[in-house]
């Protein structure tokens, strides 16, 4: 991974990068940048192995609908709507797009809309070369492990070994979004990228 690349092509895209060694020291980080705001949350398994939660509920009005005493599709919209978004991402290239793959669409569709900032946190094992080799990895890697982790009935989870482009309706990646750069409606946009492995 060339980390000065990186953080060139995403600086061009209207990205900024911070880089931080541990998920304790990322999730240090978000608690000290973000006080006093609704935040929503996109599913992920990165920021749910991070304990990004429960490090920002005491300070922060916070929407996940993995955690919510509420109906997971009121928990989504009160997400969508909250001044800071945080989720993950299921690929980075090195040349500056950044890759969601999305079932229900609610995790794309709320990086799009107006907030004052969006957080992508991410692991090293998220980083590509190019394009091209972010979507494979989006698609033959993250898909099929978190089908498989959702036990849903798909072939991709079977053997979590690659995308099948099946029709099944459990199927999880309905939708593949690329941001080229910084969305017009969003405040700010960094990418936290954690020197572990994290996430799908």
């Amino acid at each position: 991974m060339d980390l000065a690349a990186l953080e060139k092509n995403l600086k061009w895209r209207g990205i900024k990068l911070t880089v931080l060694a541990t998920k304790e020291e990322a999730a240090d980080y978000l608690a000290g940048k973000i006080k006093g705001k609704s935040v929503g949350f996109g599913g992920s398994m990165t920021l749910e192995t991070m304990g990004l939660y429960e490090k920002l509920k005491p300070q922060n009005e916070v929407f996940w609908h993995w955690r919510q005493d509420m109906p997971a599709d009121e928990a989504k919209a009160k997400a969508y709507l909250a001044d800071i978004y945080v989720t993950s991402l299921n690929g980075v290239a090195e040349t500056g797009e950044l890759i969601n793959i999305d079932g229900s669409g609610n995790r794309v569709a709320a990086t799009l809309t107006k907030h004052e900032k969006v957080y992508f946190v991410v692991g090293e094992n998220k980083i590509a070369p190019d394009l091209h080799a972010a979507i494979d990895r989006a698609r033959n890697i993250a898909g099929p492990l978190n089908a498989q982790r959702l036990h849903r009935r798909t072939p991709c989870a079977i053997k979590a070994d690659r995308c099948y482009d099946c029709k099944s309706p459990e199927r999880i990646c309905c939708s593949l979004n690329i941001l080229w750069e910084k969305p017009m409606q969003v405040g700010e946009c960094e990418l936290v990228l954690i020197q572990e492995k994290l996430g799908y």
